[in-house]
């Protein structure tokens, strides 16, 4: 005969209690974002990506993904459900080797609920299996998928990742890569890292390998027929670079410009301070986008970016990223001047190598080019907001801004920031408000003034603030000119570099 149990309810709640782990009865679910003010959704709370290991096979011809990609992760709560960036259709989940449950929401959150509740701290090893044609998929009215008539192509700023692998999106979770692809013979694929191939009959797989953090932005992937070219920097860096068949007149152009690939990170070196990864290199498919983007150790080009005969000063710019932006990342998407101020003044610092203009002058000329009721003065490049990301101004007073800082600090000092900053923060995050502190330490000025001016107040700031915009000796102001201190039109001679540096405005434009 069977006995019932009865007990009282505050009995049972207590039983209950004892009878749970109080790490799993105060678990719940990882946040659908990390929070960045500018796009909270991107990136996911409750976990910290350590590697990706992604394998793929792709057939050009009908654009058919299949993949698997592996997560190594650790908890940073306790987790009863996490969320991954990801919106190609998914196959099965597993999650510590057990299947899990999963289900996408919104515009691209892949949701998992695992058969077990992680403890904060443990590892968590993820397998996502999927397959679709990622140039059909849409989020938010594009496809960060490019098609190409051979193939396809992965390369976007903020997001793109979610298009071929699953992720946590965000620039503060970097991790360490392994890109696997299987493609017909006669097909070549271009990633991030150190390159290795294998074959086996009708069929060649391209292994990539990034040993050092990468924020998943900057991983990239282009399949489809490429002359894929190795070698060597002098100092034995190995460089990769790789261009489409069909580029048609801009063929020349872009080669001479991508193979200058070793010496400018040379000299780019002796800016910035030792190269921070592995391998260099850049890549140019046959793609309608106008941008540029300094994806990990391998560059994306638009072919549009050499349409008007080679340009250096663009390979400048993107390699420059490897410093500010790639090893030094941003802690938010507002940070953003971190990255393209710097890139655009490494420009400014190849036009006064190559004796087409000095940093000075082309602040100066910048300054006047624009009139003080221009709207290119209301964007704050420390702050411009989302819509206004990539806005010129972030890239050009920028810029500015950071020759407002030599001027103020000496050149002994100045180029002691720009090696020490990617060196103190190697492989990292940071803020404005860091490398502001950092500079202070360095120089032993107050800064305060000089980066509330250019950078965090709108209007353009007064002719000779901080050595910018003052009128040159021998200049002859317009009559009756408001600022006395402004030069009058034409006084300044246009720098020899100007319009191959306007030439690059489009690495803005990343849709």
């Amino acid at each position: 005969m069977r006995k019932r149990l009865i007990v009282s309810a505050a009995a049972g709640a207590l039983a209950l209690l004892l009878s749970v782990p109080a790490s799993a009865a105060q678990a719940g679910p990882g946040a659908a974002g990390i929070g960045d003010p500018y796009y909270p959704n991107a990136g996911n709370g409750g976990y910290d990506v350590s590697h990706y290991d992604i394998r793929l096979k792709y057939q050009p011809a009908t654009d058919e993904l299949e993949g698997t990609t592996t997560i190594l992760a650790t908890a940073t709560q306790d987790l009863t459900r996490f969320n991954l960036d990801f919106v190609l259709q998914v196959k099965e989940v597993l999650v510590n080797g057990r299947t899990a449950r999963f289900a996408g929401t919104g515009e691209q959150e892949l949701e998992v609920t695992p058969a077990r509740t992680i403890a904060k701290g443990s590892p968590i090893t993820v397998v996502v299996r999927y397959a679709d044609k990622p140039g059909e998929v849409e989020r938010g009215g594009y496809s960060a998928w490019l098609r190409t008539p051979d193939g396809g192509v992965a390369a976007n700023e903020p997001e793109g990742s979610a298009w071929w692998y699953p992720s946590n999106d965000h620039p503060t979770d970097k991790a360490t890569f392994d890109v696997s692809v299987l493609v017909p013979n006669g097909t070549q694929v271009v990633s991030n890292g150190t390159l290795t191939t294998s074959q086996r009959p009708g069929w060649t797989r391209y292994n990539y390998r990034q040993t050092k953090p990468q924020a998943t932005y900057l991983a990239t992937l282009a399949v489809g027929k490429f002359d894929l070219r190795q070698d060597t920097t002098p100092g034995g860096l190995p460089v990769i670079t790789a261009y489409s068949p069909d580029l048609g007149v801009n063929a020349g152009a872009a080669q001479a410009s991508v193979e200058r690939t070793g010496e400018l990170v040379d000299w780019l070196s002796t800016v910035f301070g030792p190269y921070p990864f592995d391998t260099v290199g850049g890549y140019v498919p046959n793609v309608p986008t106008g941008y540029a983007l300094e994806t990990q150790g391998q560059i994306f080009y638009s072919p549009a970016q050499f349409a008007r005969g080679a340009n250096t000063s663009v390979v400048v710019h993107e390699l420059a990223h490897q410093w500010y932006g790639d090893s030094v990342s941003v802690q938010r998407w507002s940070e953003i001047w971190l990255n393209e101020g710097f890139a655009r003044y490494a420009q400014w610092l190849w036009s006064d190598h190559e004796n087409e203009g000095t940093t000075q002058e082309l602040a100066d000329f910048f300054y006047d080019y624009y009139p003080a009721d221009d709207p290119f003065w209301s964007i704050r490049p420390g702050d411009p907001g989302a819509d206004h990301q990539f806005a010129g101004a972030v890239y050009d007073r920028g810029a500015i801004a950071i020759q407002a800082l030599r001027n103020t600090v000496g050149d002994e000092k100045f180029f002691a920031i720009l090696k020490g900053w990617p060196a103190e923060r190697k492989y990292g995050n940071a803020t404005i408000q860091q490398f502001q502190a950092y500079a202070e330490r360095v120089s032993g000025k107050p800064l305060g003034e000089l980066f509330n001016t250019w950078l965090y107040t709108p209007g353009r700031p007064a002719a000779g603030s901080f050595g910018i915009g003052g009128a040159p000796a021998a200049a002859s102001l317009a009559p009756g000119a408001a600022d006395p201190g402004i030069a009058a039109p034409g006084a300044r001679p246009e720098p020899k570099s100007w319009k191959k540096i306007q030439e690059t405005n489009s690495v803005h434009d990343h849709r």
